[in-house]
């Protein structure tokens, strides 16, 4: 699998992100600064990581979603090409309306990073497929700004779509029906605020997140 990671200003998840990749695929992830006009030819997988990025200045993600590489990203998307956006890659997502919704402030305004328990909502997409028959996990959080909102018919329409992928079985942040991860119509982009790239190596003591990135292996 051929794979990029895009390193915005305050990005601090891109490195880690990258040898999550290399370490379950074998091969190096390209990285690629967000002045950059275009991605690298023939790639898989782009993977918007997490961080701060732009300092979370006007509402987080909204500068990065103006990047010059976020239009290929775009491109890319739209071409079926594979995207994961990782905390702050999810809220770059929304403001792309690559996804619908947005983030906002969490639930008594208070930054949460904790490991939570996950629930897999739906195991047959090419982000899950590798969990099989396993119907929870564990992935940490680290976010400020993650509560999931959109309106009520959007809310009905990714539910009935089975486009909810992960749920927190003990919502940290006061998302909407407990989403902590959604797919878009197509199926080949996702969004999470759990980060998966601190939970695939038994080094770190936890692998509850490996999954995501063997399924995205075994997609392309």
């Amino acid at each position: 699998m051929k794979s990029a990671v895009i390193v915005f200003p305050g990005s601090n998840c891109d490195r880690d992100a990258a040898r999550a990749l290399e370490r379950l695929t074998g091969k190096p992830a390209a990285m690629v600064w967000h002045k950059e006009t275009t991605l690298p030819e023939g790639l898989d997988l782009v993977v918007l990581p997490g961080g701060f990025s732009y300092g979370d200045y006007l509402r987080s993600g909204a500068m990065a979603a103006k990047s010059p590489i976020v239009r290929d990203v775009v491109a890319h998307a739209e071409r079926g090409g594979l995207v994961l956006g990782i905390c702050n890659g999810f809220q770059v997502l929304t403001e792309t309306r690559l996804l619908p919704g947005a983030l906002a402030r969490n639930a008594g305004l208070k930054f949460a990073c904790k490991e939570v328990p996950l629930a897999i909502a739906n195991a047959n997409t090419a982000f899950t497929r590798a969990y099989r028959e396993q119907r929870e996990t564990e992935i940490p959080i680290a976010h400020g700004d993650g509560r999931f909102v959109a309106d009520e018919d959007t809310l009905a329409r990714i539910e009935g779509e089975g486009r909810i992928v992960f749920r927190y079985l003990d919502n940290p942040n006061g998302s909407a029906r407990d989403i902590a991860g959604l797919i878009n119509d197509r199926g080949n982009v996702l969004g999470m605020m759990p980060h998966p790239e601190r939970a695939s190596d038994p080094v770190l003591g936890r692998t509850g997140g490996a999954a995501i990135f063997q399924s995205l292996m075994e997609a392309a």
